[in-house]
């Protein structure tokens, strides 16, 4: 018995009442889907229903609220609080730190819809605005593009990221959703709270990355289908995401400090590779002036497509679009927001805050500038088909605007490679991430733990794509994320409540130092005065050096005689 307890705990290590919650309710799921996908799908359906029409607004406000929340972090007093100790140095350059956030945030989304979306929208202009296949529909496009891939997205990230950085680095405390609502719930988080957040945390974390895989799973068969003649349907995306799964968990057998940072790197290089190949062999010019006209557009009108709602038609692209985007990046917000507390010890805020919604939001508008603007500009001016490709099959825009340009074939292949290491990289975080979340917090899950969450997150992709496709992981999403969304709204301002605690502590022991400066000033100035009164009665004589044939002075007067006095009266004897 005794050596059973001590394999299961290898095995295991410390986990808690999340761990086997959570895996009763995902692997719950995952069967009642797999026997009943259409029973599932309506269901679904009839959620997404309900949840649009009722609580749409919410997740407009919600978010756009998390923007302003973020930068006002950034730029406020605040951004000079470090994570971790005041004098503690970054643990990962600043190159391999903001790899490791790219690769952990969007690769997947940006190489499915970084010609899908502006085709799509081209297609069917947002709204309504434009006449379909025009000018004007293709630039409504890209405008709505770099919003959706913008700033509220990536707030999403850096909301949860920065709490869990801030209380773990910062306060030394456990690394869990829960742990950062401690400022508003206080010791109710080691309790039924607790376990109910967490919980509620790794769900919405498997939802969002099995979207994610599927949506890589849909991008890999596309291109394997035009290159290599195999069928695009579900059984192939079944083969590939068995495919991905063994290799994203022989990832997940090596330390962070290997895997997943290796992949990373690796990641970025095949996207640098990939992207200035279309710039510098695309339509160059075109794609610089769509980005500066797309950047000025997207700025001008932030407001305005932040809030967006058609209370007065049956319109549902708001639904299908932005709710979609905003509800993805909240359910991936616990995984990737712990992915990036977890690399971003030894920062400051306002690095964070950088590097987290600066830097990755500018990347990403530049590769939508260079793939949807290359993609646009080969349409309008070259019939090449794209719009029609897209209409037919979503993630087959990409390849056929690889094919307008030289050596489009080997471009391909390499886009293929991309999405898989990126798909790679993206479940090896994520399971990282769910076994710290279920393991109470560690920093270091064991392997079993982590490899049992990737199998578990193969299986929601699976069951997912096969209970709609595309569709259904639209639909799923967007269900799944607004419980978490109405906790980050507490997370917000429990994150804002704790700094102002810190800030106060630290304004209140500066000014108790002062005091005590300003004290012993002060009694040094009163010694002085009581020193200075006592030369105005009794002035000191100055030292002075005796010359050689000098004679001493008595003190008394000019002269060494003693002055003349009468002589003192004789004693009376008795």
């Amino acid at each position: 018995m005794n050596k059973l307890q001590l394999l299961y705990g290898r095995l295991l290590g410390d986990v808690g009442t999340v761990f086997y919650l959570s895996v009763v309710i995902i692997a719950g799921f995952v069967t009642v889907a797999a026997l009943f996908p259409d029973d599932v799908e309506r269901i679904a359906n009839q959620v997404l229903d309900y949840t649009a029409n009722k609580m749409g607004w919410m997740y407009l406000l919600a978010t756009s609220g998390f923007v302003i929340f973020i930068l006002f972090l950034g730029l406020s007093k605040y951004g000079n609080i470090r994570l971790g100790p005041d004098d503690e140095p970054p643990e990962f350059s600043y190159g391999s730190w903001l790899a490791m956030i790219f690769s952990g945030g969007m690769g997947v989304g940006l190489v499915f819809w970084g010609v899908a979306e502006p085709m799509m929208h081209f297609n069917e202009p947002p709204l309504g605005i434009a006449e379909p296949r025009t000018a004007e529909a293709a630039q409504t496009g890209m405008r709505y593009a770099f919003f959706h891939w913008g700033l509220h997205q990536w707030a999403n990230f850096a909301l949860v990221g920065l709490a869990i950085a801030y209380i773990r680095f910062r306060h030394n405390a456990r690394g869990l959703i829960s742990e950062t609502f401690r400022p508003i719930l206080g010791n109710r988080v080691d309790s039924g709270w607790g376990v109910a957040i967490d919980t509620l945390a790794v769900v919405s974390t498997i939802f969002g990355v099995a979207t994610t895989l599927g949506l890589g799973a849909l991008q890999i068969n596309s291109g394997i289908a035009r290159f290599e003649g195999v069928e695009y349907g579900t059984t192939t995306q079944m083969m590939i995401i068995a495919g991905l799964g063994v290799l994203f968990t022989l990832s997940a057998m090596t330390p962070l400090k290997h895997g997943i940072r290796y992949l990373s790197n690796l990641n970025i290089i095949l996207a640098i590779g990939l992207f200035t190949y279309v710039i510098v062999l695309g339509p160059t010019a075109f794609i610089f002036q769509e980005f500066t006209q797309t950047m000025g557009e997207y700025l001008g009108n932030i407001v305005q497509m932040s809030l967006v709602t058609t209370p007065y038609s049956s319109e549902h692209w708001v639904e299908q679009w932005t709710m979609f985007y905003w509800a993805w990046g909240l359910s991936w917000a616990p995984f990737v927001g712990s992915f990036i507390a977890r690399i971003s010890r030894g920062r400051t805020i306002r690095e964070f805050v950088l590097g987290v919604m600066v830097v990755p939001v500018g990347l990403s508008m530049l590769w939508f500038a260079a793939f949807g603007g290359s993609a646009i500009y080969m349409e309008l001016y070259e019939a090449a088909g794209i719009a029609d490709a897209v209409a037919r099959e979503v993630p087959a825009g990409l390849y056929t605007t690889l094919e307008q340009l030289p050596w489009g074939t080997y471009a391909g292949l390499l886009a293929i490679t991309l999405v898989s290491v990126f798909v790679i990289t993206s479940a090896d975080s994520a399971t990282f991430v769910l076994g710290m979340f279920t393991s109470k917090g560690v920093l270091n899950p064991t392997r079993f733990v982590r490899v049992l969450w990737g199998m578990l997150q193969l299986s929601m992709a699976v069951v997912l794509l096969l209970s709609g496709g595309l569709e259904g992981l639209r639909t799923v999403s967007i269900v799944a994320a607004f419980p978490f969304m109405l906790l980050m709204v507490l997370m917000a301002f429990a994150l804002h409540r704790d700094l102002t605690q810190e800030f106060w502590q630290r304004e209140e022991k500066e000014r108790l130092i002062r005091q005590r400066i300003e004290n012993l000033l002060l009694r040094e100035s009163e010694r002085e005065a009581e020193r200075e009164a006592a030369e105005e009665v009794h002035p000191s004589a100055p030292d002075t050096v005796l010359g050689p044939e000098e004679p001493p002075r008595t003190g008394l007067g000019e002269h060494t005689e003693a002055p003349e006095s009468d002589p003192p009266a004789p004693r009376k004897s008795d």
